[in-house]
C-alpha cells in the first residue's frame, strides 16, 4: 500500500537534465549502494552493481508492428517515420535544460528520506536555455523487443558496446529526458499527476544480499526480478511514442558535462528514470550523478539511440571523443569487442547463445544472467 502523502503542500521544484544543483532528486539507491568494480572484465566479483540480463533477443522490432502510438501533441516528428531504422522512434524537439514545475500534493519515504511528488499543478515553464534536438532512440529498453525483459547487469562500458554492435550509441542524458517528458516538459511521459499503474513503481524494498548481487548469483538475480516485460504498459508511453522511460528499471545514459555548463555529472554514466521500488525517482528529470562507469545493478538496463536521416553514428561518448579515446579502449574495459557481440547476437536470433554455469562474461554478452525462476510482476 503506498505510503500516506501530505496534502495541500506547495512548493517549487526546479529540474534541469543537469542544470541546476537544486534539480537532482538524487535519492539514495534503494539498496546499498554500489558493489564497486573492477570497469575490466565483466566476470569480476569486485566492487559495482552486476550485470544480468533478459533472457530475450533481437535488438530491434518492427516498427510497423510493435511501437506504440504516439501521443497527439508530438511535434512534427511523427511526420517523417522513415528518419529512423525500424524499433527506433525520430526525436524532434527543443530541450528546455531547466523546467520548473509546481508540487501541489507529496509525500515523505523515510527509506529514502525524500519527498515524492504526486502531483504537478498543470503546467511546465522552461526557466532555462532550449536546445534544438533531432535524433532516433530505441522504443524500448535494450534488448529493444516488446515482450522482452529489460536486460540488466551491464557496466556502462558494455552497454555501449551492445549498442555500438547494432550501429548505434548511448543515449545522452538530455536526449533520455526530452524522450520522456515531450514537446510540453511534462514531469511524466503520461502527464502530472504520478500513476504507478501506468509506468510500474511503488513496489517494496526486498533486502538483496549484495554479496550475492556482486557474484551474480542467477537464483539472487532472479528472487529480486520485479520488472514487467517491455511494451506491456500501454500508458507507459512518452508523446513521442517511447515506452518504458521513468519505472521498471532505472537507465543508464552518457554524461554530457564535458563541455556543456548546464550539465553536470562527474561520470560518464547517468542514470534516469528510477527502478520500480517505493519512494523513488520515477520521473522524466531527475538523475543520479553519483556512479561510475563500473556500475551495474540488478534494476539498471540501458536503451539506445542513433542518428536520425542515415546519418553515421558515433559510438563514443562526447567525453571519450575529447578525451581521445579509441574504441578498442571501450572495449577492453567491456570484457568484450563490438565483433564479438555481432557474433553473440547472430547466435541470439539463432537461439544457440548457451553459456556454461560460471562463464559470467558469455552470460552477459547474451543477458542470460537472470536466473529460470525469475517471476515477472504482470
Amino acid at each position: 500500500m503506498r505510503r500516506a502523502f501530505a496534502l495541500g503542500v506547495v512548493y517549487f521544484t526546479y529540474v534541469a537534465c543537469a542544470g541546476s544543483q537544486s534539480s537532482i532528486s538524487a535519492e539514495p539507491a534503494p539498496a546499498p549502494a554500489a558493489i564497486a568494480s573492477a570497469p575490466s572484465a565483466p566476470s569480476a566479483t569486485a566492487s559495482e552493481p552486476p550485470p544480468a540480463g533478459s533472457a530475450s533477443a533481437a535488438p530491434t522490432a518492427k516498427k510497423s508492428s510493435e511501437s506504440p502510438k504516439k501521443v497527439a501533441n508530438q511535434s512534427s516528428a511523427d511526420a517523417d517515420d522513415s528518419a529512423c531504422p525500424d524499433g527506433m522512434q525520430l526525436i524532434e524537439g527543443e530541450y528546455c535544460t531547466k523546467v520548473e514545475h509546481k508540487c501541489v500534493k507529496q509525500w515523505h519515504d523515510k527509506a529514502n528520506n525524500k519527498d515524492v511528488c504526486e502531483e504537478f499543478e498543470p503546467k511546465s515553464q522552461c526557466v532555462g536555455q532550449k536546445l534544438k534536438k533531432r535524433y532516433c532512440m530505441d522504443t524500448y529498453t535494450w534488448p529493444n523487443q516488446k515482450g522482452a525483459r529489460s536486460e540488466v547487469m551491464n557496466k556502462f562500458h558494455q552497454a555501449q558496446v551492445k549498442c555500438a554492435a547494432v550501429g548505434k550509441r548511448m543515449c545522452t542524458e538530455s536526449e533520455w529526458t526530452l524522450a520522456c517528458e515531450g514537446p510540453e516538459m511534462l514531469p511524466f511521459p503520461y502527464g502530472y499527476v504520478r500513476d504507478t499503474n501506468k509506468c510500474h513503481g511503488d513496489v517494496e524494498w526486498d533486502s538483496p544480499d549484495m554479496k550475492k548481487v556482486a557474484q551474480r548469483d542467477p537464483e539472487e538475480l532472479a528472487r529480486l526480478w520485479k520488472g514487467v516485460r517491455d511494451g506491456s504498459q500501454p500508458e507507459c508511453v512518452s508523446p513521442y511514442g517511447v515506452a518504458d522511460l521513468p519505472g521498471n528499471t532505472d537507465e543508464v545514459t552518457q554524461s554530457e558535462s564535458f563541455n556543456e555548463p548546464d550539465f553536470k555529472g562527474k561520470y560518464d554514466s547517468i542514470h534516469s528514470g528510477g527502478p520500480w521500488y517505493k519512494g523513488v525517482r520515477n520521473q522524466c528529470r531527475p538523475k543520479i550523478y553519483t556512479h561510475d562507469e563500473g556500475f551495474y545493478y540488478y534494476f539498471l538496463g540501458f536503451r539506445c539511440c542513433a542518428e536520425p536521416d542515415g546519418k553515421p553514428t558515433e559510438p563514443l561518448t562526447g567525453k571519450q571523443r575529447k578525451e581521445k579515446w579509441k574504441m578498442d579502449r571501450v572495449e577492453r574495459l567491456a570484457g568484450f569487442t563490438v565483433e564479438q557481440m555481432k557474433q553473440t547476437l547472430e547466435k541470439k536470433k539463432a537461439g544457440k547463445c548457451a553459456c556454461s554455469e560460471k562463464d559470467t562474461r558469455c552470460k552477459t554478452m547474451c543477458g542470460t544472467l537472470l536466473g529460470p525462476s525469475a517471476k515477472d510482476v504482470k
